[in-house]
């Protein structure tokens, strides 16, 4: 007999089923990804409605079927990531987040440590932290789902640590400078961007902090990761492309994509030492 339990989850999709009803996809931290139907959520007295509003985390109490889909009964804990829901530049990074998390696992497996670093990077962009950093690093961390580990902590020839690197995708890692000529073809990558995908690959958003980037540095790192990801992962999601669309319009115009608060005294900037402690 299937037995109520309770479970943490966070919404990543909604879509409607026939005329009142709803298939909603949640990630849980116990048991995975899991599609949960749910009947009459067009009642506004719903009362499950609030729990499963786009960007929300919660508690749930419902039952898990291995096969089919399961079912909700009640929720406690409700976090709305409210900034997600009202801004279309959040709402369009958290998109992507959420759209990843569900490319890189199948469903019902569980995988709590991508559950906890999807949460801490919806909380950390929640909180202020600039957005195009926390897609960084949840980019660079998300890689080993796809089978992909490209070596970024030291050259792949010698295993100095000594930068500036480049990327060679020959070798599926990093070159130093002595051996830039292993790989005639190697990325000529940006050094500041493989410096910071290097840290990213290692750290969560709550250990980077508030850290600023130059706007050149970021649109190498944007370009890097992309680059990593159409060599090793080769999916090209909707909400990425709209993301790219909105710095490709916003360039255009000439108007910035992000602004981005000046960082506390004492915290890590891109020219700073600090940087790469945060590894």
């Amino acid at each position: 007999m299937e037995t109520y339990q309770e479970f943490d989850g966070i919404v990543l999709s909604i879509r409607k089923h026939r005329e009142k009803d709803a298939l909603v996809k949640i990630f849980t931290r116990e048991h995975g990804k899991r599609m949960f139907f749910v009947k009459n959520i067009k009642n506004p007295n719903h009362s499950l409605k609030a729990a499963l509003l786009p960007f929300t985390k919660a508690t749930y109490l419902g039952r898990i079927k291995d096969d089919g889909l399961s079912f909700l009964q009640d929720s406690r804990e409700i976090i709305h990531f409210s900034k997600m829901q009202t801004d279309i530049h959040l709402n369009a990074y958290a998109t992507y987040l959420n759209n990843l998390a569900d490319a890189a696992i199948n469903d019902a497996i569980k995988a709590a440590d991508l559950f906890d670093l999807l949460e801490e990077s919806l909380v950390a962009m929640q909180n202020g932290m600039d957005a195009e950093i926390v897609v960084n690093i949840f980019e660079m961390r998300v890689l080993k789902y796809f089978g992909a580990a490209p070596q970024l902590q030291e050259c792949v020839i010698c295993h100095s640590k000594q930068e500036p690197f480049d990327f060679s995708v020959k070798y599926s890692g990093a070159l130093c400078q002595k051996h830039y000529g292993e790989d005639p073809r190697r990325s000529h990558a940006s050094p500041a961007a493989v410096h910071f995908a290097r840290i990213f690959q290692l750290v969560t958003p709550k250990q980077v902090g508030n850290i600023k980037i130059k706007p050149a540095t970021k649109q190498a790192l944007r370009a890097f990761i992309d680059e990593l990801y159409e060599e090793y992962v080769g999916i090209r999601l909707k909400s990425k492309s709209f993301i790219d669309q909105m710095f490709a319009w916003e360039t255009k115009v000439e108007i910035p994509f992000r602004s981005v608060a000046e960082p506390e005294p004492n915290k890590p900037s891109e020219s700073g030492q600090s940087d790469s402690s945060s590894s």
